[in-house]
């Protein structure tokens, strides 16, 4: 730190020492200024002028109170102005010594974090300082040193604070003044009515602040585009896929007019490419597996010969036994409008479908994702294969090369392996699913290899071609390469969001830097009444998350007058269907560590449990991570046999906040493999015993043993 840094830090330091010290505090009291006052109204005005600005600057408590005592000794006129200016040049000067002291280092020491924080405030500063001045909830000491860590100008804060700050100066030094009509400390004296209206204006204030810059917010927003006299529909929903059919279905059910339009299936990705299909095909992979595997049952092993083209039709056949729940049919009979088309918003109240306006009062953008294919050199010319058109093979290929270690390339890796096909598995990464613990990876890479998977983890595929008639791939590793040929690629590197054609840019609409459309929390686009939900909005692009968002996207498009509701967040769940199936709630070790949250261990074996040993299915673990010395629970992995099922136990108990003593007191059947979770439980406990209770428990027994009775 600079000299000049040093000094001025250590002057301020002595400054708010002395302040509490020398208990300074008593002098900002009504008694203390109104004998000053009585003596000279105008030294008096100055003083105060001057701890206020003096108290604001240093960041000290008081500010408050002394905007009271404003209005007490110098009414609401003078009052008003007095502390209209005191705190807005004591506001700025704190904003001035944070920026001198701490604004350099901070912006290096967390520059990639506050990239988009800078650029927010370069864009929208005025309004993010001018909103936060109008909520007394956050304190105003706050708002001066973190604004003075980011990049506004000193003349914008100024100008922006006296502005933001002076509804608020209102209302409290009014408060105060009106305080000056009590003459009696009596409930008569009290209950006047310019006393109960100003102190019920000082508790509403923050609700009634919030209220006015929502709603200046969204006249911003819509006032560029004419609102319709009348509208077509209450809400129209983009997309079928789950999100879309939830919003929709939740619409309908509350009496809305909902119209649902999808250019491609109902169903979305799920029933048609995604969930349904690939569990469809790892179920039939597996009853090969335990063909393969009968000898462990004491069953003479059967000659099996996998029809691979029948494999694929009963995928197929099983999609067209689901597709009844998600068809037109039924959602047209639940009273949802269900459009076949292609959709594009053109202002926040209409929607072009295929050259046909449509005017809505909400708009729920469900467009889903789709595969992400990378730019490698070669691939396009080698007819590849995602998880959208895998599923049109019917003829097995010998040999397929799988690019991506994810849980999509995982489970379809592990799901041809077993059906015949000899597998490559290709990440860039260093080991497969590298969002989980890297024991999860280890054991997950070690089956693979067990099953004649070829796992080549931290190469980089750096071109494709054909050579002499046969599909072939560089891959680098550690600066070296090696070619490697094929059938049959599938790429499964991950998903990105559909945005494209749906008018976002001509409306302005954000997209993040992962490509999904910027939501807040409660799922609104800059438009109040255009959101967003499912794998188009993300975090997270799983199915049942998609479900989760879309009852709030829906209720609080229909009902966000009344009443508004943050997405929750707090307990998301998921599992990868390898065998053993990966499931997980809550945090992982690595993001614990990477989060820097405290945590404890407790690891149950599965090939302990009886059911498991007795279904030939003793692998894997439970782990669960608590809060150190309690049972609270942070997260839980599970590996193994129905680990997708099993951890539902864990997601209610994290949900309603009960711990890992609930778990253990709770009756679980006999043998079935949620004894798991039981006995995870039952380590946590042991390992935390409290051994000096235990030790004079030892003795009682011992005394007991010892004691000499008389008779009875």
């Amino acid at each position: 730190m600079k000299k000049s840094k040093l000094i001025l830090a250590t002057g301020v330091a002595i400054a708010i020492a002395l302040f509490f010290l020398l208990d300074l505090e008593q002098y900002l009291s009504v008694t203390f200024f109104q004998s000053l006052y009585e003596q000279n109204p105008i030294e008096t005005a100055l003083i105060f002028f001057c701890i206020y600005v003096a108290v604001t600057a240093l960041s000290l408590p008081g500010a408050a109170l002394m905007t009271l005592v404003a209005g007490v000794i110098f009414g609401l006129l003078h009052g008003t102005i007095l502390v209209s200016f005191a705190s807005t040049i004591g506001a700025t000067l704190a904003f001035l010594l944070s920026r001198t002291l701490l604004h350099d280092w901070v912006q290096n020491r967390f520059a990639s974090y506050l990239k988009t924080i800078n650029k927010g405030i370069r864009q929208e500063g005025d309004f993010y300082l001018f909103t936060l001045r109008l909520i007394p909830a956050i304190p105003f000491f706050v708002i001066n040193l973190v604004m003075g860590l980011t990049p506004m100008r000193v003349g914008r804060f100024f100008i922006v604070s006296q502005v933001g700050m002076l509804p608020g100066t209102l209302v409290y030094v009014g408060a105060g003044a009106s305080l000056t009509q009590v003459e009696e400390l009596s409930i008569k004296g009290v209950l006047q009515p310019e006393i109960i209206v100003a102190f019920v204006l000082l508790g509403i204030f923050p609700w009634l602040a919030k209220a006015a810059i929502s709603r200046w917010q969204q006249h911003k927003v819509l006032k560029p585009y004419p609102r319709p006299a009348h509208f077509d529909t209450n809400l129209l929903v983009i997309g079928a896929g789950s999100a879309g059919l939830v919003s929709a279905y939740i619409a309908a059910a509350v009496k809305a007019k909902v119209m649902l339009v999808e250019h491609h299936k109902m169903g979305g990705d799920c029933l048609n490419t995604g969930c349904v299909p690939s569990k469809a095909l790892l179920r039939s992979a597996k009853m090969a597996h335990y063909f393969q595997r009968a000898e462990a049952y004491g069953i003479t092993p059967p000659e099996v010969k996998v029809d691979f083209a029948k494999v694929m039709e009963r995928v197929h056949q099983v999609i067209q036994k689901v597709e009844p729940h998600d068809s037109i049919e039924r959602y047209t009979s639940l009273g949802v409008e269900c459009i076949t088309g292609t959709a594009t918003i053109k202002t926040p109240y209409s929607v072009d479908i295929d050259g046909k306006t449509i005017t809505t009062k909400n708009i729920i953008i469900a467009s889903g994702a789709r595969p992400m294919v990378p730019p490698i050199p070669g691939l396009e010319s080698m007819d590849y294969y995602t998880s959208d058109t895998i599923w049109r093979i019917r003829e097995r290929p010998e040999r397929m090369l799988v690019i991506g270690g994810g849980p999509i390339g995982c489970e379809l890796t592990q799901a041809f392996a077993r059906l015949g096909v000899k597998v490559t598995q290709v990440d860039i990464a260093s080991r497969l699913m590298p969002r989980e613990d890297e024991e999860v990876s280890a054991l997950i890479q070690q089956k693979f290899i067990e099953e004649g998977i070829n796992v080549l983890v931290g190469h980089r595929p750096v071109e494709f071609l054909l050579k002499n008639g046969e599909k072939q791939v560089i891959l680098e590793a550690n600066g070296e390469q090696q070619t490697l040929g094929f059938d049959l690629v599938l790429v499964a590197v991950g998903r990105q969001a559909n945005t494209a054609g749906l008018g976002l840019d001509a409306l302005d609409i954000a997209v993040t830097e992962r490509g999904t459309i910027a939501v807040n929390d409660y799922l609104q686009t800059k438009f109040p009444n255009i959101y967003a939900c499912g794998d188009v909005a993300g975090p997270y692009q799983f199915t049942h998350t998609a479900s989760h968002q879309a009852w709030y996207a829906a209720v609080n498009a229909l009902f966000r007058r009344f009443k508004k509701f943050k997405v929750d967040y707090r307990v998301i769940p998921w599992a990868t269907f390898t065998d053993p199936e990966v499931a997980r709630v809550g945090l992982n070790e690595q993001e614990a560590q990477a989060q820097n949250i405290a945590y404890e261990v407790t690891r149950y074996g599965i090939d302990d449990l009886d059911r498991a040993i007795a279904d030939e299915e003793a692998h894997g673990f439970v782990k669960v991570l608590t809060e150190p010395g309690k049972d609270k629970i942070l997260g839980v992995t599970i590996v193994g046999y129905h680990a997708g099922e099993l951890i539902t136990e864990y997601i209610s108990a994290m949900k309603h906040g009960l711990g890992l003593n609930k778990i253990l007191g709770t009756i679980h059947i006999y043998p079935t493999l949620s004894e798991a979770n039981k006995y995870a439980a039952g380590v946590w406990k042991k390992a935390h015993a409290p051994e000096k209770l235990l030790k004079w428990i030892t003795r009682y027994h011992q005394w007991e043993r010892q004691e000499k009775h008389s008779g009875g």
